[in-house]
């Protein structure tokens, strides 16, 4: 018998394979492609305090390999998703919900921690590539000390497990994650998008409204795996991995490199049934291998 089940942050998860925040909407956009009971579970769309528009369009815009998006949080606010859709979740889909949240202030974030935390979210992950309002509208994430005080401050008004999602575009990575652990992180989600913008030639403007984006897709994996790799030998706390999955064979790597979860993110765009191919090879994989726990692979990456 082949043992997919992973207990991540406290929480089982009965397979390995997750979804990333903004990809996957709140879920039933996809019920009609996959059954989300496939999933170990999913992350839905990120939440601010109050509702948000969005940005103006256009705020997609493809890459070579992947996709630019300045979608810009579009979300009905988190006392919506705590009054109407998460009992709806709770209530169809028998999977984890991680329950993703942004702020622009320290004060946002513990208000929808404490929010979020009387729902049937399984764990709460904390977006910190946001702009924190108060110094400046530099990125929470981009500075240790930045990201320890908040961390340290909404784990105070968190009742889940608390995962905070690390952005790439910064200096170091692994300092980043020191300073989550050291606040009180339950685990850690990695990488959010790389910062990117795409040109029309013909009308010498950027291609999205918003001047610039995050790129997501296979062009950013390998950046991925480094850093969950780097970041799984430095912190001791579980990861949840993400960044240009489309395989199974990829989720195989994001766990050899340390990720005892992988998320997928815009391979649903391309296809939406993704995770049952992604299910399939993983379990070949582990047959072809002998291998009877699929925990037995975590961080099991052997160098040269």
């Amino acid at each position: 018998m082949i043992k997919t089940k992973i207990n991540f942050c406290g929480i089982e998860f009965k397979n390995p394979i997750v979804t990333a925040s903004g990809t996957f909407g709140f879920g039933a956009e996809y019920g009609e492609y996959a059954d989300l009971s496939e999933y170990g579970g999913f992350s839905a769309k990120g939440l601010t305090r109050s509702p948000r528009a969005g940005n103006k369009p256009p705020r997609i815009a493809e890459t070579p390999s992947g996709i630019l998006n300045s979608v810009g949080l579009q979300n009905p606010g988190v006392e919506f998703f705590a009054k109407y859709t998460m009992p709806y979740l709770a209530s169809e889909y028998d999977t984890n919900v991680i329950a993703n949240m942004s702020g622009n202030t320290v004060e946002e974030y513990c208000e929808m921690a404490e929010i979020l935390s009387d729902t049937d979210a399984a764990i709460i992950e904390m977006n910190i590539s946001c702009p924190n309002v108060k110094h400046g509208g530099l990125a929470f994430g981009t500075d240790p000390d930045t990201v320890l005080d908040l961390t340290s401050q909404v784990k105070k008004h968190c009742k889940k497990p608390l995962v905070v999602k690390l952005s790439p575009n910064v200096t170091s990575i692994t300092d980043i994650a020191k300073a989550a652990e050291q606040g009180g992180a339950d685990g850690l989600s990695l990488i959010n998008t790389l910062l990117g913008m795409s040109i029309d030639i013909n009308t010498r403007r950027p291609v999205l409204a918003n001047n610039m984006g995050g790129l997501s897709g296979p062009a950013v994996k390998p950046v991925a795996v480094w850093m969950v790799y780097q970041t799984a030998q430095t912190v001791n706390i579980p990861i949840i991995g993400m960044g240009g999955v489309m395989s199974g064979s990829d989720v195989i790597e994001f766990m050899l490199a340390g990720a005892s979860l992988v998320a997928l993110g815009t391979g649903l765009f391309l296809k939406p049934d993704l995770i049952l191919s992604v299910k399939e090879e993983i379990e070949n994989y582990m047959t072809h291998y002998n291998i009877e726990d699929i925990n037995d692979i975590i961080g099991k990456v052997q160098l040269n």
